[in-house]
């Protein structure tokens, strides 16, 4: 018989409470794996207990709530390319949305040609864009978290035992505090105008001119821990090198990306592994070569690289650029892509706003 652990009772009350709040009589989408099953249960039962309704989601092979890889694999590129209106009538009906990643296998899809899943991300992309346009429209509370699996901790180079360490480490934290201090660094951001990134291979100025930074600190992905703003999206110029830790994206490993904006645009782009993948990612549409976001790790929790952008980019001393869509974060870039990219900055890299270093080799100076 399994030892039960307790941190799994606190991990449900953190995303039921902190994160949705949930309430009396609401409609909850869950979306997972059954590799997550004690989380699930637990969260079945705190559904209960709040007198809500679970609107259980379970996928075999990983990927986001809609993207079954068996489905994705083998459907026509014609039926791929339009969304399911049920799906999106769902996402959009329910009153909360919790996503819990738990994959078996974390490259399963990297055999999915790419023009699959960029159809895929297309429709819904336009979907969830038209949803968002109406003028009875309101935002779902929704938070993406995970739960430890062997795949996740292999990756990490851990034991399954030390990545819920990790984990949990990361997650079941004074996230109230939390927010207070990222809002002091975040209100930096809101009264500059332009940010200038230096480090190895990169000099790069974004403006930041009349963007309101948003700040996640339990109330977005779990575990959050980071601020983040949509830069101007004609700002963009100089270069940027990502060659501290690779990229991952649709189960593949991309090492040493270099980019070279001008006008807010990706010009050059290059890498030292599967560069033909990231140029046909960078060609998915007009919006894909443009930065949606750019935003800074302060989770004191998250000090390694863990090949999981989603703890990656919380990371202390860490900043990461998001190609393509910046609709969502207030701004107007619009692409079926949001690929967060992380660079380290610990080590002989600054942060300047409006010429005044506020971050250097990690540490806080402003």
């Amino acid at each position: 018989m399994s030892v039960r652990d307790g941190r799994v009772e606190r991990y449900a009350e953190l995303l039921l409470d902190t994160c949705l709040g949930v309430e009396r009589g609401w409609q909850v989408m869950v979306w997972s794996t059954p590799w997550a099953r004690p989380l699930l249960e637990e969260v079945m039962k705190q559904l209960a207990e709040r007198g809500a309704y679970p609107l259980l989601r379970l996928t075999f092979s990983g990927g986001h709530w809609r993207e079954h890889r068996a489905w994705l694999r083998h459907a026509p590129l014609e039926v791929i390319s339009e969304p399911a209106m049920i799906e999106v009538h769902t996402r959009h009906q329910c009153d909360a949305w919790l996503g819990v990643q738990a994959p078996e296998n974390t490259r399963d899809g990297a055999d999915i040609p790419a023009e699959r899943t960029r159809a895929l991300a297309k429709a819904y992309g336009k979907a969830y864009r038209d949803v968002r346009s109406r003028p009875d429209y309101v935002d779902t509370p929704a938070v993406m978290c995970w739960y430890p699996t062997p795949a996740l901790a292999q990756d990490a180079g851990m034991t399954v035992a030390a990545f819920a360490d990790f984990l949990y480490g990361s997650c079941l934290i004074d996230w109230k505090g939390m927010h207070e201090r990222i809002s002091r660094h975040a209100q930096l951001l809101d009264e500059a105008e332009e940010v200038w990134i230096v480090g190895d291979e990169t000099d790069l100025r974004l403006s930041v001119a009349g963007r309101h930074a948003g700040v996640d600190a339990g109330t977005g992905n779990m575990p959050g821990g980071e601020f983040f703003v949509c830069p101007v999206e004609t700002s963009a110029e100089g270069t940027i090198a990502f060659t501290e830790f690779p990229a991952m994206l649709g189960g593949r490993e991309i090492r040493g990306i270099r980019l070279r904006f001008s006008e807010g645009r990706v010009v050059d782009a290059s890498a030292d592994s599967e560069e033909h993948y990231l140029i046909e990612t960078l060609d998915t549409d007009e919006g894909a070569r443009r930065i949606g976001e750019l935003g800074i790790g302060c989770n004191p929790g998250i000090d390694r690289y863990m090949r999981n952008v989603y703890f990656d980019e919380k990371m202390n001393g860490t900043i990461h650029l998001a190609l393509g869509d910046g609709e969502f974060l207030g701004g107007a870039n619009v692409s079926a892509i949001h690929w967060d990219i992380v660079k380290d900055l610990r080590f002989g890299g600054r942060i300047e706003l409006d010429g005044k270093v506020v971050q250097e080799n990690g540490s806080w100076v402003a």
